[in-house]
């Protein structure tokens, strides 16, 4: 069987990238933009970085920022209305994964009209074109949803997330610039950088991992590793290490899949909005302590890239517990909650279970869970 990989056609990198948006707009033949960005950015000042570049170029363009931070299918359809009536011909998705998701799923929709009932976009949908040209500008350091062919929806009437895989869906220009980032505060710096780590680890170890995928996922552990807590700090260089570990990351797992962590995150998110990093965070260790068994050396070589020393000495047994170990400390260092009391209600573990075994992430794990794995994995947090 093929590996396939798919990536941006171009990226930028570095501080002052957002001024080659004008340039891609220009040299793309683009005459107007439609910009998604969440209400938040809007209000503090962020989104209107890019915009200002707009202006400068001459570049007309409107707003939309019906976005929740778990974007909703009415978000989406509400999306799709404005783009028609805008008259843009490319998107310019600034935000974090809501805005960059819901993006996706409007210039899906928008070059794919038979698909305008937003739930036949879950899983693998066989749309035929590519989406609207969709140019992507992260805030958070942590989706990677710039580099990625996955979006995820949530359907608010059935309580659940629709995660989405689309080739069609990939950004055509990631523009990730740490000065975008800058104004994020502490905790959700530290929720999407668990994120990005979740990402980088859960696809090093999924079942569709490859020597070019592990190459990926090793040097993102190694840059998020290093780099997260001094982001959170706010210092230039640990904010220009996760906006490249982050996407780094991003560039393995959209090609390989995930796991568990992201599977039992994803209901949470749904029944509670719990933010997605923070869920992630919380099931990390507890996670990776499951599947240790059926990781082969892999929790060796991830210890080695968190910075654990002496872990060639080590047997296979307390390297796998040094790289939880690690993950762990990491998690709790950047203030994430250790458990998840005070979000998941006992009542709720066999509709939790259930979603997270229906969930897309899931089959990529390394190990096969049953549902009561599941529960007893959730219950064992709380």
């Amino acid at each position: 069987m093929a590996n396939r990989f798919v990536l941006n056609e171009t990226s930028y990198h570095g501080k002052g990238a957002i001024q080659e948006i004008a340039t891609e707009v220009k040299g793309r033949g683009f005459e107007k933009a439609f910009v998604c960005s969440d209400p938040d950015l809007l209000k503090f000042g962020v989104t209107k970085k890019v915009t200002d570049v707009l202006e400068i170029a001459g570049i007309p363009y409107d707003i939309y920022s019906e976005i929740k931070p778990n974007p909703t299918i009415e978000n989406v359809q509400t999306g799709v209305a404005a783009f028609k009536k805008s008259g843009a011909d490319c998107i310019i998705a600034i935000g974090g994964g809501s805005s960059m998701d819901t993006a996706k799923a409007i210039g899906i929709i928008i070059a794919n009209p038979e698909f305008a009932d937003v739930r036949s976009l879950e899983g693998v949908a066989p749309t035929k074109h590519k989406c609207v040209p969709i140019i992507a500008v992260p805030t958070t350091a942590g989706t990677a949803a710039e580099v990625t062919i996955n979006y995820v929806i949530t359907d608010a009437e059935k309580n659940r997330k629709m995660v989405c895989v689309d080739v069609h869906d990939i950004p055509v220009v990631a523009v990730v610039d740490p000065d975008m980032m800058s104004t994020m505060p502490k905790g959700l710096t530290a929720a999407t950088g668990m994120d990005a780590l979740t990402h980088a680890i859960e696809g090093y170890i999924t079942k569709g991992a490859w020597a070019m995928s592990d190459m990926f996922h090793l040097k993102a552990i190694e840059i998020i590793a290093k780099n997260l807590r001094g982001a959170v700090a706010n210092t230039p260089e640990g904010r220009e290490g996760m906006a490249l570990g982050q996407y780094i990351a991003g560039m393995g797992f959209s090609n390989v899949g995930l796991g568990i962590v992201h599977s039992m995150a994803h209901p949470l998110g749904a029944l509670y909005d719990t933010p997605h990093g923070v869920a992630n965070a919380i099931l990390l260790p507890t996670v990776m302590e499951y599947n240790a068994e059926a990781t082969g050396e892999k929790y060796r070589d991830i210890a080695k890239a968190m910075g654990v020393g002496g872990v060639d000495a080590m047997s296979l047994t307390e390297a796998r517990k040094a790289a939880c170990d690690a993950v762990r400390k990491l998690s709790e260092d950047v203030g994430i909650p250790k458990t998840l009391k005070g979000i998941v209600k006992e009542e709720d573990l066999d509709f939790l279970a259930q979603s997270a075994m229906d969930d897309a992430c899931r089959p990529g794990n390394p190990k096969d869970p049953t549902k009561e794995d599941i529960i007893a994995l959730y219950k064992s947090l709380l």
